[in-house]
């Protein structure tokens, strides 16, 4: 039985919710409220600024003056976990800084990603001269590995020495390695202490539940987010394997295409607004005829997103 010494306020499912972007590539802020308030009704919080935000195409400004418009905007900061990891040690504190003093309850931290051959010991200063630098007790951090795209691989003995130098401030993580046996070891070695793991896709939701993780952050929570937060919610009953499936086929859609710009798709036509098909270059919208397809694919499972 996991005993929690963090307890969160954070849900078991987050989005990385989308950003929608104006016509000169800025983020359209009312527009991402309104995107978030509709994932909050269906119970899923909100990791603004991650991959699937196409964070890494803002600059650290766009996005700190973003999550102020949101949060003032009435959104709930214990249910958010904010993007704050970038290469600059600068860039990251000034972003994790923000989140902690905006009451975020948690933020979502990226390694630094650029250099080659770089070694725990490094990985370590890093993180510690983040946490130091902020200086802020409240601050709650959950380690995001992602090694496809960053290169770097978090090991298990990193990740136990962060937790155990700072125990209330390494909380979690969101592991998008999509290695369950890797998942499953850190579970297994850190859950006991109280770190929250969760999966970085719905496809390893009901295995992360029933190893002893909390949940998971996920690319089509931003188009399926009840359906993930309910399975969540119900993962012990008799039918949670079943419900499971369905989740994965809804993924296997989306994951035919680029997934930003093929969630971005049904975002802007369940919403009857085209502007959600905007992404940011080297991103590129689906042609007319990928939309299509998509469309017609996910009419064929009778998807919907109601509500929205």
């Amino acid at each position: 039985m996991t005993i929690s010494l963090h307890p969160s306020t954070l849900p078991a499912v987050l989005s990385p919710v989308l950003t929608p972007f104006k016509a000169d590539g800025s983020p359209d802020a009312q527009k991402l409220l309104k995107q978030c308030k509709w994932l909050e009704s269906n119970d899923v919080g909100q990791a603004v600024f991650g991959t699937n935000s196409e964070a890494n195409s803002m600059s650290a400004p766009q996005k700190m003056s973003t999550l102020t418009a949101l949060i003032e905007g009435g959104l709930n900061p214990e249910h958010m976990m904010p993007g704050t990891g970038a290469t600059s040690i600068d860039a990251t504190v000034n972003m994790t800084r923000h989140a902690v003093n905006h009451k975020c309850a948690g933020v979502l931290m990226l390694p630094p990603f650029y250099y080659k051959d770089v070694t725990d010991d490094g990985l370590f200063a890093y993180f510690s001269e983040v946490i130091q630098k902020v200086g802020n007790s409240a601050l709650q951090i959950y380690i995001y590995n992602i090694p496809p795209v960053t290169k770097i691989n978090l090991s298990l003995s990193l990740l136990e020495r962060l937790s155990k130098e700072y125990p209330k401030t390494v909380v979690g993580m969101k592991d998008s390695s999509g290695d369950w046996a890797y998942t499953e070891s850190v579970i297994k070695l850190l859950a006991p202490s109280g770190f929250r793991v969760y999966a970085g896709s719905e496809v390893f939701l009901m295995r992360t539940l029933r190893a002893g993780g909390v949940g998971c952050i996920s690319a089509t929570a931003n188009v399926n987010p009840h359906a993930l937060a309910d399975l969540a919610a119900h993962w012990k009953d008799a039918n949670a394997d079943e419900r499971q499936a369905e989740l994965d086929k809804v993924r296997s859609v989306f994951a035919k295409y680029q997934m930003i710009a093929g969630m971005k798709t049904a975002v802007a036509h369940f919403s009857k607004d085209p502007e959600w098909l905007r992404v940011r270059p080297p991103l590129m919208q689906l042609t007319a005829d990928q939309q299509a397809q998509l469309l017609s694919e996910l009419k064929q499972i009778n998807f919907s997103m109601p509500g929205l």
